[in-house]
């Protein structure tokens, strides 16, 4: 019953934007000219502002502030704009009361930039491919959780939920165990809803099942998961959060040094906020 009513909730999500399908196929573009992509966002007063707010955030610590979406494409860069136009207009689509969580809006979108600037600080080091391909799906893989609070307030299984998540459990087990599905596999649900790539859907999809994971991508869902422990929606950032996080991805064999190097760099970026 509870998946039949995440099935009807998806099924009656609004169609993406005439905007964002535009961006979503010039992301798909072999070759990316920076005026076509201002030419698109233009138009959108909501990722203009989306855009420009989170440019002026703490942590990517422009000298001076970025009153313009050219200069935000000239300092984010071509694919980093794209992943903060999209993923501002998915979730304002989706947004919900995220209470079940114990987190507002405000939390949900810090979680999500953080993980997006964590991915490209990370995995600039590491791998340019890896950068371009994962920075979008590390700042969308948590966007399921709208619908999920959704459908727990719905159900009347907040206060189960809630229980569940008090005893420490990870979240993901908390999901399943209440409403038989998890975050990734309902974020990939709602991107196959919408016909976005399957790319992004695919290393999305079992981020939280990562023993079923299909081998392809296996390590870009690793990355994925290390990314969300770390950017932990109900406790960011935190000693904790991050000691996990790098833990996980030492057992996964994943490149550490400049993980933490990038960590220690967003948390001084986040002092002077």
């Amino acid at each position: 019953m509870v998946t039949e009513n995440i099935i009807e909730k998806i099924e009656s999500l609004p169609p993406l934007p005439k905007t964002v399908i535009e961006i979503e196929e010039f992301r798909q573009q072999q070759e990316k000219e920076p005026y076509d992509l201002l030419k698109i966002i233009e138009k959108d007063a909501l990722i203009v502002s989306t855009l420009l707010k989170v440019s002026n955030s703490a942590m990517f610590g422009f000298r001076s502030k970025v009153e313009t979406v050219s200069k935000a494409i000239n300092l984010l860069g071509i694919n980093f704009t794209i992943s903060i136009a999209i993923g501002g207009t998915i979730q304002n689509l989706l947004k919900t009361n995220l209470s079940p969580y114990g987190i507002n809006s405000d939390d949900f979108m810090k979680a999500s930039n953080l993980a997006t600037t964590l991915a490209s600080l990370w995995l600039g080091r590491v791998s340019f491919d890896l950068k371009e391909e994962l920075v979008l799906p590390a700042l969308l893989q948590e966007s399921g959780k709208f619908v999920i609070a959704d459908i727990i307030a719905s159900n009347n299984k907040v206060e189960e939920f809630q229980e569940l998540l008090a005893t420490g459990k990870p979240i993901a087990q908390c999901e399943m165990e209440t409403i038989g599905l998890t975050t990734s596999e309902v974020t990939a649900r709602i991107f196959k809803h919408w016909n976005l790539s399957d790319n992004l859907i695919n290393v999305i999809e079992k981020v939280d099942d990562l023993d079923n994971c299909n081998p392809e991508y296996l390590q870009k869902s690793q990355i994925l998961f290390v990314l969300k422990s770390i950017c932990n929606i109900r406790d960011c950032f935190s000693q904790e959060s991050i000691g996990y996080g790098i833990a996980k991805a030492k057992s996964f064999n994943l490149e550490t040094k400049n993980l933490e190097t990038s960590i220690e760099k967003l948390q001084d970026r986040l002092l002077d906020e």
